[in-house]
């Protein structure tokens, strides 16, 4: 991680962020309006929606459901596979001037290493790659490989065998052991660890005496949840010599600043965007005004700040 030009540029696992601020994934559409300068101006990079190997047609019934703080999705993985996304989407993409992770999602190591197969042979069409062993909202994969260490390890060095661009692994909140899982992706060949996706919640709804969705539990994002990423966030930190991107809540300068302070080297931000696209704006001027508010150079200086307090 360095600095490159201005005092929020930095490269964070091998992507080089103009802004500390990235889209999570699932939260913004691929129609080219989206992707106006007004808005992406103030991010260093989007990531894709979660792509599987194959086509995916999602949950069935309700799946957005807010609560008083956040909400709840169970969306599951709706997506057009990796095919189509490479051959027909992706292009469109790369021509609209923002960095693009690409969110990849397993059922098996199989599907794994047929995705990361196709991303490789995209060469530079690809910026970056998110391993998804975190989502939900599925009945298998994805976040069965993120709660253990090993199974974390063994797609993580799948991936990398196959991809030699940057590398971040997203990491479910649910693992018993954060610090664990953190060490073992990057002792596998990770770029970078995201800290974390959601945390797993439930809703009942009252006027008909049954659980909200298909699945009875789904994925909980907003600022509820901010605390607790925030610890998620500095218990990575503190265990690896990676990267860290914050992710979980961040709604505006502070709770960004806060993420960054604890250890985070840039942050996502995702489910605030459903209320205000103008929190990335907010974000980007916030953290500007931080550097110089703490008279530092660059933003780089704060991070980890408060773990020297």
């Amino acid at each position: 991680m360095s600095c490159i030009s201005d005092p929020l540029a930095l490269d964070v696992g091998g992507m080089k962020l103009k802004v500390p601020v990235v889209i999570a994934s699932g939260t913004w559409a691929y129609e080219a309006g989206m992707w106006a300068d007004d808005l992406t101006r103030h991010v260093g990079a989007i990531c894709s929606k979660a792509i599987t190997k194959d086509p995916c047609p999602g949950n069935p019934g309700y799946r957005i459901w807010e609560t008083p703080s956040g909400v709840l999705n169970s969306i599951g993985l709706q997506n057009e596979g990796i095919d189509r996304f490479i051959d027909c989407r992706l292009p469109d993409l790369k021509k609209r001037g923002v960095p693009v992770m690409l969110n990849v999602c397993m059922q098996s190591a199989e599907d794994l290493a047929y995705m990361m197969d196709r991303i490789a042979e995209a060469g530079d069409m690809v910026d970056g790659v998110e391993l998804n062993v975190s989502c939900p909202n599925t009945d298998h994969g994805c976040m069965s490989w993120g709660v253990d260490p090993a199974l974390t390890a063994q797609a993580t060095e799948m991936a990398r065998r196959r991809w030699d661009g940057p590398l971040w692994v997203k990491l479910t909140p649910q693992a018993p052991d954060i610090p664990a899982v953190a060490k073992a992706a990057e002792s596998a060949g990770a770029s970078a660890v995201v800290a974390a996706n959601t945390w797993l919640g439930m809703a009942i709804d009252t006027l008909r005496g049954v659980p909200v969705f298909s699945r009875r539990v789904a994925g909980l994002s907003g600022p509820a949840v901010f605390p607790l990423a925030l610890r998620v966030v500095w218990d990575a930190a503190g265990a690896v010599k990676i990267p860290v991107i914050g992710c979980g809540g961040v709604d505006g300068p502070d709770s960004a600043l806060a993420m960054i302070m604890a250890g985070a080297s840039a942050v996502e931000v995702g489910a605030a965007l459903f209320g205000d696209f103008k929190v990335l704006e907010n974000v980007h001027e916030g953290l500007l005004a931080a550097v110089e508010r703490w008279n530092v150079a660059s933003l780089a200086e704060l991070i980890g700040r408060a773990r020297r307090a």
